[in-house]
């Protein structure tokens, strides 16, 4: 009987020193960067040998990509559910807008991960996705208009979230600046295609 207890204390034990790991990688590229980061640290923070570390996370990747996994899954990437009961155009500008600016605050070192893309290979497909949903999302906000579209996913940006928070912009706040800002835009593009 003791030894499936022994097993099960020491499985809750491996996936405890992940979690630390993990938590630990987070941190520290919210801190310091990405590119920045060494496994040594990572175990130094978590509190385990470095050897743990490579353990759970065979390469600096394997960490990095486990901390993707877990930071987008308490910040998800936005859907298009978003836009559900809106009401028109301008709501789901509104509501993009928020969404992108909660999630870019949400996830500390997403500033990190683009500047380090280069350096850090493993994360292009993390930057990509971001890129592409908002991208998509911004098609079905204005309903279609490619120029409305990536200009309204251009102005969706972190770099955008990140000037206006320099000028003490809550990222709400941000987001209804953003979106008044689209949205009177898009009202002119209407007036001047309308007959």
């Amino acid at each position: 009987m003791a030894r499936p207890y022994r097993q099960s204390r020491r499985g809750e034990s491996a996936e405890e020193t992940r979690r630390r790991i993990v938590e630990a990688t987070r941190a520290l590229h919210g801190e310091q960067g990405i590119a920045a980061t060494s496994m040594k640290q990572i175990a130094a923070r978590a509190g385990v040998s470095v050897g743990s570390v490579y353990h759970h996370f065979p390469t600096y990747d394997d960490a990095v990509n486990a901390c993707g996994a877990h930071t987008f899954a308490e910040n998800p990437i936005p859907t298009a559910a978003l836009f559900d009961g809106a009401t028109g155009r301008a709501e789901r500008v509104r509501r993009l807008a928020t969404a992108f600016f909660r999630l870019f605050a949400g996830v500390r070192a997403f500033g990190s991960v683009l500047a380090d893309q280069e350096r850090v290979p493993v994360l292009k497909p993390y930057v990509e996705l971001e890129r592409s949903v908002r991208l998509d999302l911004s098609r079905l906000a204005v309903g279609g208009d490619e120029t409305a579209a990536t200009t309204l996913a251009g102005l969706i940006d972190h770099g955008t979230l990140d000037a206006f928070t320099r000028l003490g912009f809550s990222p709400d706040a941000a987001a209804e600046r953003v979106s008044e800002l689209a949205n009177a835009w898009l009202e002119t593009l209407q007036t001047k295609e309308a007959p």
